[in-house]
């Protein structure tokens, strides 16, 4: 018989060491057995004192506390179990600590304004934070994905684009030609792409030949980009060769006269924004017919969408979704950045082959191997610039230094918002906020990812500029998904060069990779580049490709029971706000046809 060895203390806590004990004990692997034990100290066969052994058949103080050993097991797995699940929160209850040693050392001239009050930049939501975490940390090793990551509505996918058709002759270009329209587009890449075709619908509308559109230096943008340096000048011609006469110059016996002088310079301040067709034909048609040219300068936002006659409005999408193709160098470097974001080519799908042209994917087949990398990726564009945030009026959490701070931004690039809250009673930040008008934070953009779902794993491409306080501001989204990349970090110096100092340019690789994602995350629906984007989805997404568009004011509602409400609670409505957006709707009255072009004029709808 097999004999056990423990180590025991000199008594029993409560018992003589020198009185016997019974103890019986049976199981499955012992016979059941009763054994005489006597005092630890009394038996020297049985103990041996160099070592404090006693050698027996059971160890019958392991025994006497076998449940409490158990207990202390159980006890160390769960938190051990529980250590796992609380790692991201360990890093989030560690920001503040991280803010307290950044330095704002060493930043460029030119990076300041976008990195203001750096080191002291908040978080608004901690408790919020921590629940997502541990939401994420739970979601890791669960198969389901979020459901975001197509559109929930099936009408959708009945809508075609076919804005491509021709126009009936009796409804495009006339024979006679009363003069020629030069343009200089102000703003950056979209702003500009807005401008180029209403320029194209106003030439139609006049019955004028259209000179390529010339793009304005501005001291903002400081970029010397022209229309051949971001799109391909024959194919746009070409495209609506049917519908608009095109050329590059104006002819030399025009080129060289005073426009001004003749009374054929047409600003921003002689045309209304949103201006009607029946405006540019008392106002600009006089001029044309009389000179034979007219220039305007400027061209922002200055033809409305209704009422419109339908073969101008189907010009302005046919030259928007297929005229307006960027140039080679374009199109490369963004295949090129997409395929780094996939870690491989996907399937072909029609953003692909407007967008990238000759360098889109390759591969045909609808497999996609995802043992090589992530398969999808979602685009964030945050507006979350100095600019904005200064421009707002709203606080983001950052007291008297954050005002401070934004209100010298204010005093040195808004002087007429300067002059005019002076002769006015300004909102509150507070009402502000409630009333939806408050840039969304970063940390209120990765709150809304989480509660729709998107796992930590995530990859999100940002577009944009700098953000707001830079790296310690977008600390709490990055805590949650670190998969986090931009061109910068995607694209070598050497593969960048090209496109350095050319702002609309490097404009043009983000709108591809916000357009050919697999979800499209917004923040401003303000933004020209969210408008275009959403709208090149719709357009040619088949149905497939998501836009989410937080509601400001229901999610302001939302975050303001920051303190009490639950995760599921505040799932659930986040959810329910970003499906109301996605609700498939034709275009109503005045509304862009850039950002909604499901309308008859744009797309066609199959019957279902």
């Amino acid at each position: 018989m097999k004999e056990y060895q423990f180590r025991c203390p000199d008594t029993l806590p409560g018992n003589d060491p020198s009185i016997g004990r019974r103890i019986s004990w049976g199981d499955n692997h012992w016979n059941s057995k009763t054994v005489l034990l006597h005092g630890w100290k009394n038996d020297p066969a049985k103990y041996n004192a160099s070592k404090g052994v006693y050698v027996g058949k059971k160890n019958l103080w392991l025994r006497k506390h076998v449940k409490l050993i158990a207990f202390m097991l159980g006890l160390m797995c769960f938190i051990l179990l529980i250590d796992s699940l609380m790692m991201s929160i360990f890093d989030l209850r560690n920001f503040q600590h991280h803010l307290a040693q950044r330095k704002s050392a060493g930043l460029k001239e030119e990076d300041r304004d976008a990195y203001i009050n750096e080191e002291k930049s908040p978080v608004m939501y901690d408790r919020l934070l921590n629940l997502a975490s541990s939401a994420l940390a739970e979601k890791e090793f669960k198969q389901e994905s979020s459901r975001f990551l197509e559109e929930p509505y099936q009408q959708a996918s009945a809508w075609k684009p076919c804005s491509d058709r021709k126009v009936p002759m009796n409804k495009g270009k006339f024979d006679k030609n009363n003069g020629y329209i030069l343009i200089s587009a102000n703003g950056g890449l979209n702003q500009q792409r807005v401008a180029i075709c209403n320029a194209v619908a106003v030439a139609s509308l006049l019955n004028a030949t259209l000179v390529l559109p010339r793009f304005l230096y501005s001291n903002v943008w400081k970029d010397p980009s022209q229309f051949g340096d971001i799109y391909q000048e024959e194919y746009f011609m070409s495209t609506l060769k049917d519908e608009v006469n095109i050329v590059k110059e104006l002819p030399p016996h025009l080129s060289s006269l005073d426009f001004e002088a003749l009374g054929s310079l047409i600003t921003d301040a002689d045309i209304v924004k949103e201006a009607k067709p029946v405006d540019y034909i008392r106002s600009v048609l006089p001029p044309l017919l009389k000179n034979g040219v007219v220039h305007f300068l400027g061209f922002g936002n200055r033809l409305g969408f209704d009422p419109l006659p339908s073969n101008l409005q189907k010009l302005r999408c046919k030259c928007n979704f297929h005229a307006l193709k960027f140039v080679p160098k374009i199109q490369q470097t963004g295949s090129l950045l997409v395929r780094r974001i996939r870690k491989y080519d996907a399937a072909r799908r029609m953003l692909d082959k407007q967008l990238l042209g000759n360098f889109g994917p390759k591969n045909s087949s609808n497999k996609q191997d995802t043992s090589r990398g992530p398969s999808k990726y979602l685009a964030l564009h945050l507006r979350f610039e100095a600019d904005m945030v200064a421009y707002s009026l709203c606080e983001f959490g950052g007291g008297e230094n954050e005002k401070k701070d934004l209100q010298a931004y204010r005093e040195t690039h808004f002087p007429l918002l300067i002059e005019r809250l002076k002769n006015s009673s300004p909102i509150s930040p507070t009402k502000l906020r409630k009333l939806g008008r408050c840039p969304l934070t970063p940390e209120e953009a990765a709150l809304v990812l989480a509660g729709l779902g998107f796992k930590r794993g995530t990859y999100i491409y940002l577009a944009g500029s700098h953000i707001y306080g830079g790296e310690s501001r977008m600390y709490p989204f990055t805590s949650l998904y670190p998969n986090l990349v931009t061109k910068e970090s995607l694209l070598t110096s050497d593969e960048l060069a090209p496109f350095r100092n050319f702002s609309s340019q490097l404009a043009a690789l983000d709108f591809i990779a916000c357009a050919t994602a697999d979800v499209f995350a917004i923040t401003d629906s303000g933004s020209q580049l969210s408008s275009l984007v959403s709208g090149f989805r719709t357009y040619y997404g088949g149905g497939h490709a998501p836009t989410l568009r937080p509601n400001k004011k229901r999610l302001a509602a939302i975050l303001s029971e920051n303190s009490t409400i639950g995760w599921n609670g505040f799932e659930d409505r986040v959810k329910k706000m970003i499906e109301e957006g996605q609700r498939v709707r034709a275009r109503g009255f005045g509304r862009s046809i850039y950002r909604q072009p499901r309308c008859p004029e744009c797309m066609c709808k199959e019957a279902r």
